[in-house]
């Protein structure tokens, strides 16, 4: 049950990489977190590096007599599941564009919000 909780805070990690900068349009607050989760995700990405978050899930399933994921979370629950394996990159380039597009949203917003406040 613990794994199963992991893998649904990595559903809501991911999803908050992907879509946390549109967030943070209503709740500027957001644009930090995100930007660290962005920052994060990147890494994980351009540098091939372990998510912690698999570790964990890793943990509890070896726990629980279970076996590890045979890949790592994206490979277990995404690839092959929402789309094709062979357009992961193209899915990569998806969610950097709407990252990229969320930031330059985000600031956009924030600078309409400062010419409209009086000096």
């Amino acid at each position: 049950m613990l794994a199963d909780a992991v893998m649904v805070l990595h559903f809501g990690f991911l999803l908050f990489v992907v879509f946390g900068g549109f967030v943070a349009w209503r709740w500027p607050w957001v644009i930090w977190p995100h930007l660290v989760a962005a920052g994060w995700g990147g890494l994980i990405i351009a540098f091939g590096l372990n998510c912690p978050l698999t570790r964990v899930e890793n943990d509890f399933r070896t726990r629980a007599g279970g076996d590890e994921l045979a890949g790592g979370f994206i490979d277990t629950y995404i690839e092959g599941v929402l789309y094709p394996e062979r357009y992961i990159g193209l899915a990569r380039a998806l969610a950097a564009v709407l990252v990229l597009v969320s930031w330059a949203g985000f600031l956009r917003l924030r600078q309409q919000l400062r010419e409209r406040v009086p000096a």
